[in-house]
């Protein structure tokens, strides 16, 4: 026993040491996550972007619903300090300050660690970005557009860092959000909100406003600019303007004023000996920012960190599409789901025909799904002017889909057609090599084959299986024609003889074999000498023959090709079971047979 003790001790102390290097672990875990990371980087070139795979895991670990917090600006304006503000972080901790040290912020950051909040009952992790401030030296205008454009559709709250008043290089800044906002604006009122756009939050700091509030402030510089020069800029401005205007229940305004008149010191100062005012409005707007936060909300649903990392690389990937970054780019990305799904409808749709059909009836599915799939689309789409990319998208594959539908229809209606048509061909072939040849049979036959045809056939190979069917028929028609007269004529000199044979050896009957006789003569001697084999078929005599045969031949009620040799058979046996049970001993002095006991008697020699 005391091996076993000491066993289950040692697995108690490896336990033990087990538990607390996974708690070492969570706890470093937990400790790295406390900084900032990179999640987009600017390229070489410092135009475009691309994406930081560091703090990508960081925001790939969060599990619940996502909302982020974007500050914006002017470089040098205060807003990586204005984000550790919000975040209750002093300088050394948290974002890079500019003026404390080399900036860090090349592109957006994020805060490793999300706060998070209780929104209508559900927990959601607030990410905090920081972002490459505007007109530093050594970027483009167009790195620029990109960073703000990308904040301002990752958001659920943009805040707009603006030192002291707002300038006409700001309200120009906003065109993109205003144009993400038209473009979205319309979705996000109707029950299926698929994408709302960033609310907006203008953040003045300043410390006074010569007795107007921030929101006038806002508001008149919101107002519409005379233009009797009718200058392209002005109008431009204007036209943000208005659309700022008309968004005006999704921003805010708010002023802060400046926390210490020595601003290059800030970063080591306590709370104590920052201005009280500061410390007022600055608990005020943490309010306000923590009253707007929303869940992200994309194509209908909200996003965990792995969602919101594949969103932000499709939105990136649109931004950096072409030299400027585009609505319409982020447009065809929200739209690309709903392509897809009324492709799926129209699939669904023109599925039903159930191929093959004719080619009339394919272009009415097609009709029919394709209003279907852009009333589908009209409904539900993004974008009130930049949809036309997506339509003509649409457009297009709806138009491989149904190309791939034709194709698809040909062959089968081939492969269908192919088949009857040699069912028919098989059926004329077999018509050729009847017993007893019957026209009646042929045109049974031949109608049938063509009524089936005609029916099964379908589709857009029907027109050229048609006139392979007319020609097949034709020359089928022609050849049992040809052969119809010979066959014909040849079973009667046959039957002919054979009524020769049962006349005289069979039923001794002497009218019937005299009747054969007369009958293998006309057909051997006056028709091959009078009648020519073209002229037969014609000859009314002829016709009466053949109606003659016809009847007996073939009927509804007996085909006797088909039962020939089982008669045959029947009235063989009859014939003998007649002729050797003396069945012909009730009529023998009633016919007048051609032989008699008379004949055997007589010494006169025969002469037949």
């Amino acid at each position: 026993m005391g091996w076993r003790a000491r066993a289950t001790a040692m697995l108690a102390v490896a336990a033990v040491l087990w538990l607390l290097a996974a708690a070492a672990t969570g706890d470093a875990d937990a400790g790295e996550l406390e900084r900032a990371f990179p999640i987009v980087e600017p390229d070489y070139g410092h135009t475009k972007l691309r994406l930081a795979k560091e703090g990508l895991e960081a925001i790939q670990r969060i599990k619940t619903p996502i909302a982020a917090v974007s500050v914006i600006g002017p470089y040098r304006s205060g807003k990586s300090f204005l984000l550790n503000q919000l975040l209750t972080l002093s300088c050394d901790k948290g974002f890079g300050v500019g003026h404390m040290r080399d900036t860090k912020t090349k592109g957006i950051w994020v805060w490793g660690t999300p706060i998070e909040l209780d929104i209508d009952g559900s927990v959601v992790s607030v990410l905090y970005l920081d972002t490459e401030g505007f007109e530093s030296v050594g970027k483009s205008n167009v790195y620029d557009d990109r960073i703000f454009a990308l904040a301002t559709v990752l958001s659920s709250v943009l805040i707009y860092n603006l030192p002291e008043t707002i300038r006409e290089a700001d309200i120009s800044r906003l065109s993109f959000a205003v144009e993400i906002a038209e473009e979205f604006y319309g979705r996000v009122k109707g029950q299926d909100v698929a994408f709302e756009p960033a609310k907006l939050l203008w953040l003045i700091q300043r410390d006074f406003l010569q007795g107007k509030s921030v929101q006038q402030m806002v508001d008149e510089a919101l107002q519409r600019v005379p233009n009797n020069n009718g200058e392209k800029y002005i109008d431009e401005i204007n036209q943000i303007r208005d659309s700022l205007a008309v968004m005006g229940d999704n921003s805010t305004a708010f002023s802060l004023p400046q926390p210490h008149l020595q601003r290059t010191q800030l970063c080591d100062l306590e709370d104590k000996e920052l201005d009280p005012l500061y410390l007022e409005r600055r608990e005020q707007l943490k309010q306000i920012v923590s009253s707007m936060i929303k869940p992200k909300i994309v194509q209908g649903r909200t996003l965990n960190g792995t969602e919101f990392v594949t969103f932000l690389g499709q939105i990136l990937e649109a931004l950096n599409k072409g030299e400027i970054p585009s609505t319409g780019s982020l447009v065809e990305v929200f739209n690309k789901v709903i392509l897809e799904r009324c492709l799926k409808v129209y699939n669904e749709m023109i599925g039903r025909a159930g191929l093959p059909v004719s080619v009339d009836k394919l272009q009415q599915f097609h009709d029919l799904a394709k209003d279907e799939a852009r009333r589908l689309f009209d409904k539900q789409h993004f974008g009130k002017h930049h949809a036309a990319q997506s339509i003509f998208k649409l457009d297009e594959e709806i138009k491989k889909v149904f190309r791939n539908f034709g194709q698809a229809n040909e062959y089968q209606s081939s492969k269908l057609c192919e088949a009857r048509f040699s069912e028919c061909e098989d059926k004329m072939e077999q018509l050729q090599v009847l017993k007893l040849p019957s026209m009646a049979k042929f045109d049974a036959g031949f109608i049938v084959c063509n009524q089936s045809f005609e029916m099964d056939c379908v589709g857009p190979a029907k027109e050229s299986y048609q006139r392979r069917m007319s020609k097949m028929l034709a020359r089928s028609r022609a050849l049992f024609i040809k052969e119809y007269n010979n066959k014909l004529f040849n079973w009667l000199v046959i039957f002919s003889l054979v009524m020769v044979v049962i006349g005289r050896f069979v039923v001794k009957f002497f009218l019937l074999e005299i009747a054969a006789w007369v009958m293998f003569a006309f057909l051997e001697t006056y028709t091959r000498l009078f009648w020519s084999s073209e002229s037969l078929y014609y000859n009314p005599v002829w016709h009466i023959v053949v109606s003659t045969w016809e009847t007996i031949v073939y009927s509804p009620i007996l085909d006797l090709d088909r039962w020939a040799i089982p008669i045959m058979a029947a009235l063989s046996f009859l014939a003998i079971y007649w002729r050797c049970l003396g069945g012909r001993k009730g009529i023998a002095r009633s016919l007048l047979p051609l032989y008699s006991g008379s004949y055997r008697s007589s010494s006169r020699p025969r002469t037949d």
